[in-house]
């Protein structure tokens, strides 16, 4: 066991593609092909333990279609990160370019979701619906990498601020550790388990 009782899960969508989809590997058009790709990615979810961190990588995807985005990044986020329950699976979206950004910015707007995304070479930020509040303290939290319980009430004094700590972690945005209650930023935790 990792210490943080989530399991790692690399996901390469080229790779997954090529043995996934009869089609171009570095394309994910049509939903047809979207639907292929996340049932995929579901199926090697599924051998995980009970927490998975998937690092899904788009850096080798020259095309990516809205209904594509809404099959592999949105339809993911809903299946393993429902409302009111606990989170199962935290999700980086990994080579996020600014040609990925446009489909999957506009399916998360329409489904009311955030993700961590990460641009080749560049660090993790937040993308799709977020509040002030929300930007500011998983910006604060990734700046720190992590957040012990006990320095919460110093970092985060502004009651709004605590309240949204625990939305991200609900959200799948951000990390709590079963054992001690901290917290980690994502981008901190797929290093830990990832190197």
């Amino acid at each position: 066991m990792n210490g943080f009782g989530v399991d790692p899960v690399a996901i390469d969508l080229r790779r997954l593609v090529e043995r996934q989809v009869a089609s171009l590997y570095a394309h994910l058009v049509t939903r047809p092909t979207g639907r292929a790709v996340r049932m995929a990615i579901e199926s090697q979810l599924a051998s995980a333990g009970e927490m998975a961190l998937s690092v899904i990588d788009f850096s080798e995807v020259h095309v990516l279609d809205f209904s594509c985005a809404d099959e592999v990044v949105a339809k993911l986020l809903l299946h393993y990160q429902p409302p009111e329950e606990a989170t199962r699976a935290f999700f980086i979206f990994r080579g996020v370019s600014d040609l990925h950004l446009e489909p999957i910015q506009a399916v998360l707007e329409r489904h009311r979701l955030a993700a961590v995304a990460e641009p080749p070479g560049g660090r993790c930020r937040l993308v799709g619906v977020r509040s002030d509040a929300d930007a500011r303290v998983w910006r604060s939290l990734e700046e720190r990498g992590a957040l012990s319980r006990g320095e919460v009430p110093a970092q985060l004094p502004d009651e709004v601020d605590r309240t949204t700590l625990e939305s991200l972690v609900r959200r799948g945005l951000a990390f709590q550790r079963p054992e001690s209650g901290d917290y980690l930023a994502l981008s901190n935790l797929m290093r830990s388990l990832m190197g």
